[in-house]
């Protein structure tokens, strides 16, 4: 089951449906079992709250997930910051539409044990991100 909050910021239009069965599709294709995730969709401002409490980190990040997953049953909290996201389509030069993918794939491939620590985990972590897009983009076109 998959849960989209917002917390002080417009929603933002998902392809819910679409994105629930891409991930449970990611999941299970790491032999594991899709479990309550919640996504959290909110500002630079209240993230950096989020990192300075519970990471001690003072820095803006595009995204924080909290792994809540046992046995194999992959769940988590997942926030996200739209306006991250904004900055690193323009950046990238991709779609906001694209960029919000690869963040939302990125939190589920953390609560699978990717991690992007040094630079041989960032290689396969983006590696990762990209072949998960390019099922998305097969099954739905983005």
């Amino acid at each position: 089951m998959i849960d989209i909050h917002f917390e002080d910021v417009d929603p933002v239009s998902l392809q819910i449906r679409s994105i629930s069965k891409w991930i449970e599709r990611i999941i299970e294709s790491e032999s594991c079992i899709q479990g309550e995730l919640c996504y959290i969709f909110c500002s630079d401002k209240y993230l950096l709250d989020i990192n300075k409490k519970f990471l001690n980190h003072d820095y803006y990040t595009d995204i924080i997930t909290f792994d809540y997953s046992e046995n194999g049953i992959i769940s988590g909290d997942i926030f996200v910051s739209i306006e991250r996201i904004s900055d690193n389509s323009k950046q990238y030069e991709v779609s906001f539409d694209y960029e919000l993918l690869r963040i939302v794939v990125h939190g589920v491939l953390h609560l699978l044990g990717y991690k992007d620590k040094n630079e041989k985990e960032k290689i396969k972590m983006t590696f990762m991100e990209n072949s998960c897009l390019k099922l998305f983009e097969d099954v739905e076109g983005i």
